[in-house]
């Protein structure tokens, strides 16, 4: 997830031309749920944006309407991952349980008629928490938010047909350093363990992550979220 960031100085006009797609969506959808993929590198602004869009849908539109489901409830827990010998890369595809995540998005697309419970992810003590966050029946919309929606390797793939539509949020190099950073400094590492982790580790992850920006349907700019590329 994504430390939180400085709001673009015009986001009320980019946040609203946003909430115009996902209605959009909504109203082609028409008789199931929509699901908003939203996608990037390691602090591009993803959970950000994501926390913004529900909260201006829920407030222009109706409370309860949008719910934001990040991916990193599918963290593997870190005694799992002690055990496998991934610790020192959390954050990579396979310190997921990518079949889990797939599992979930087909319930939240099908059981509309009671709650759809979902684990969230507490940076305190770096774990999951199960059943955190709670799909109502009259949620209409679900931005769910995470690395790997994009990737062409299973059980990613499977994400495409999940989500009505996948945004890529992009961010420079720079400004993701420096988010990430204040994140892991945030949450314990000194500064040089922070930078360290995300150059080499957040790094390596944004690698894999950034040619999946041709699958995308929408590019929204990190910085402000003004839509770079849609169609």
């Amino acid at each position: 997830m994504d430390s939180p960031d400085a709001v673009p100085s015009h986001a009320s006009v980019a946040l609203g031309a946003l909430a115009e797609l996902v209605r959009d969506a909504l109203a082609a959808a028409s008789a199931h749920r929509v699901v908003i993929g939203i996608t990037g590198s390691p602090g591009a602004g993803k959970s950000t944006l994501a926390d913004a869009l529900v909260a201006r849908l829920n407030e222009t539109d109706g409370a309860g309407l949008a719910v934001h489901l990040p991916m990193d409830g599918f963290h593997l827990a870190n005694a799992t991952l002690d055990r496998l010998g991934r610790r020192d890369r959390k954050g990579a595809m396979d310190t997921f349980d990518g079949w889990g995540f797939a599992a979930l998005l087909a319930r939240v697309r099908s059981e509309t008629d009671h709650v759809v419970y979902a684990p969230g992810f507490d940076r305190r003590i770096d774990e999951p928490v199960a059943a955190e966050i709670a799909i109502e029946p009259d949620a209409r919309i679900v931005v769910v938010e995470g690395n790997y929606l994009l990737v062409d390797e299973e059980p990613w793939r499977q994400v495409d047909e999940l989500v009505d539509e996948a945004w890529f949020v992009e961010a420079t190099e720079e400004d993701r350093l420096r988010r990430l950073v204040a994140r892991h400094t945030e949450f314990g590492r000194t500064p040089e363990a922070a930078r360290a982790w995300a150059v080499e580790v957040d790094g390596a992850n944004a690698r894999v992550i950034e040619p999946t920006v041709a699958r995308a349907d929408v590019v929204v700019s990190g910085a402000t979220w003004d839509v770079a590329v849609s169609g």
